[in-house]
């Protein structure tokens, strides 16, 4: 009856581990930071290219891959280098002062005023103002939090994405940037 149990016991860890090993709990490369639920940042892209529903658009370019998925009326891009997801953006489908406001407060509620690094003429000293810099492209709106050296969050209101909130992996942003800066 001993050996029966000890055998039995066995099984069951080996079972346990096998299911942990497969699930990715052991991988090799952490995960930065969860970002909306599904996204990994730091992690392998590679689950998302089976995932279903699969991505709207899928563009690669070298050691970079774009993967643009549909959130109700965001959408949500995934940018990957050599196979890692490096930042993960969430493009609100209606962007408007309000909305912008609302994310800045429960931004700055979870990690503090953050650092703004937003760009605008002189003359553009009030939100109206601000927001036609924005519509013609002659101003950007943005503030970032560092809550880790591992990652950063931006937010950020640009002509060209509108409402934006991005999650960024930073060493891995850094590579990216000095592979494009090399030409490759």
């Amino acid at each position: 009856m001993r050996g029966t149990r000890g055998i039995r016991i066995a099984a069951i860890f080996t079972l346990l581990l096998a299911a942990f090993a497969s699930s990715g709990a052991f991988a090799n490369e952490p995960c930065l930071k969860m970002v909306f639920g599904h996204y990994c940042l730091g992690g392998d892209v590679g689950p998302l290219l089976q995932s279903v529903p699969p991505p709207l658009v899928r563009q690669e370019q070298d050691t970079s891959l774009a993967l643009v998925f549909v959130d109700g009326p965001d959408r949500l891009y995934v940018l990957a280098f050599n196979g890692k997801i490096y930042k993960v953006v969430r493009a609100f489908g209606v962007s408007t002062q309000l909305r912008y406001e609302e994310t800045y407060a429960a931004l700055r509620d979870i990690y503090g005023p953050g650092e703004d690094r937003s760009r605008f003429s002189p003359d553009a000293t009030t939100p109206g103002r601000r927001l036609v810099a924005i519509r013609r492209g002659e101003g950007v709106a943005m503030h970032v939090w560092t809550p880790s050296p591992a990652w950063r969050i931006e937010l950020s209101w640009t002509r060209e994405m509108g409402l934006a909130l991005a999650y960024v992996a930073t060493e891995l942003s850094a590579a990216r940037a000095a592979q494009i800066d090399r030409g490759l």
